[in-house]
């Protein structure tokens, strides 16, 4: 990488020693939140990946150099910058970024490709992108690299203000594997339930850790998603949360907000016609998703 990829000195020292580490993306840093919450959102959800057992590497370009875990005043710079100066990385953006020296925030592609490079298997977050409601040629590079990277990322489903049963279907023609942690149905983001299947059931993270290891054995050059559903005390109501996205997707529709703005603008939006209720729900999918993590990179370390 030329000098481009920095490690903080416990991300570094876990890889060397072959201990749990689990990647974090920044969007949710940069994009997702205002501040000063999307600090303390990010701190805690390093704080549930340590509860889970491992230890939490945050990824985020910072002046076009790629940081592989990030140091609070680190973490204080990026959440500080103005969204419009800092460029959302997926694949194609983060050469950009490097070139450019620019401030950037990786999405669960960019997180991805950078946690493969540094050699994190696990990754948390809070949803996975996919097919967009209304738009089907509008589809998240999440899915594209879900079915080239291989990553275990560990989310609750896709998030539910997309067409989650197209979402699946791509996944599958993606060769992906979804797994269900504890449940039989994928989940939908703010809900714990889908409708749709999940392609095996798993209820602890030593069993996540097999599968992860027979993928490794075949040298499948491709994701795992590992589905865990909300907390239930934290669920948000399905049908309240149907309607809200429905009126958001029509407004959003409306003033010709579509692709990458998309997505922040709707969970937004979304959080606004809840009055939070949204909100907390996706707060406590990361933290429960973080310490999932967690415990899924401890036992592979451990096996």
């Amino acid at each position: 990488m030329n000098g481009k990829i920095e490690f903080h000195t416990n991300v570094q020292k876990a890889l060397i020693e072959k201990k749990a580490v689990v990647a974090l993306e920044s969007t949710v840093i940069s994009h997702g939140l205002p501040y000063p919450e999307n600090v303390e959102t990010a701190l805690n959800m390093e704080k549930a990946v340590r509860y889970g057992g491992a230890i939490p590497a945050t990824i985020a370009i910072l002046r076009g150099r790629i940081h592989v875990g990030l140091t609070p005043d680190q973490l204080e710079y990026l959440a500080t910058r103005p969204m419009a100066q800092v460029r959302k990385c997926s694949r194609r953006d983060l050469p950009l970024a490097l070139a450019r020296q620019e401030d950037g925030a990786t999405t669960v592609a960019g997180t991805m490709i950078v946690a493969h490079l540094a050699g994190i298997e696990i990754f948390a977050t809070g949803g996975i992108g996919g097919v967009h409601r209304g738009h089907p040629f509008d589809v998240s590079a999440d899915l594209a690299e879900l079915g080239r990277t291989p990553v275990t990322v560990v989310s609750s489903g896709a998030k539910s203000i997309l067409d989650l049963a197209s979402t699946r279907e791509v996944l599958e023609t993606n060769g992906v594997p979804v797994i269900g942690y504890g449940t039989d149905e994928m989940p939908a983001f703010y809900s714990r339930s889908s409708g749709l299947s999940v392609d095996v059931r798993v209820d602890s993270a030593e069993e996540v850790a097999t599968i992860i290891i027979a993928r490794q054995s075949l040298d499948l050059q491709v994701g795992l998603l590992v589905t865990v559903p909300v907390p239930k005390a934290d669920e948000f109501d399905p049908a309240e949360a149907e309607e809200a996205i429905t009126q958001a997707t029509q407004e959003a529709d409306e003033a010709a907000i579509h692709g990458p703005a998309s997505t922040p603008w709707l969970l937004r939006r979304v959080s606004e016609l809840t009055d939070g209720r949204s909100l907390k729900a996706n707060l406590a999918l990361l933290r429960n998703n973080g310490r999932v993590a967690g415990k899924i990179a401890a036992a592979l370390a451990n096996a």
